[in-house]
């Protein structure tokens, strides 16, 4: 497919058509990288993806406990503050 390059400003565009948009997962904000000498536009990477899922294994597999527990005092907050 053949597209145009637009000028904006100072920038220059390209209109991506909507069937392409929706083939590539492609959102409102996307990462552009260079590869030699070519322009390669990704869907960007939504902010801590996949955190709970990893956080659910974790907690199954009993890994999720505190490495220092052992060694830290308890806080005033749960002393006197803290119900189960």
């Amino acid at each position: 497919m053949k597209a145009r390059i637009v000028k904006i400003g100072n920038s220059r565009g390209i209109r991506i058509p909507k069937p392409l948009m929706e083939q590539t997962g492609l959102g409102e904000e996307v990462e552009i990288v260079v590869d030699e000498n070519r322009l390669v536009i990704a869907p960007l990477d939504a902010i801590r993806s996949g955190w709970a899922d990893a956080f659910k294994r974790m907690s199954e597999r009993g890994d999720d406990g505190l490495l220092d527990a052992d060694k830290l005092p308890p806080t005033r907050w749960e002393g006197e503050e803290w119900e189960w």
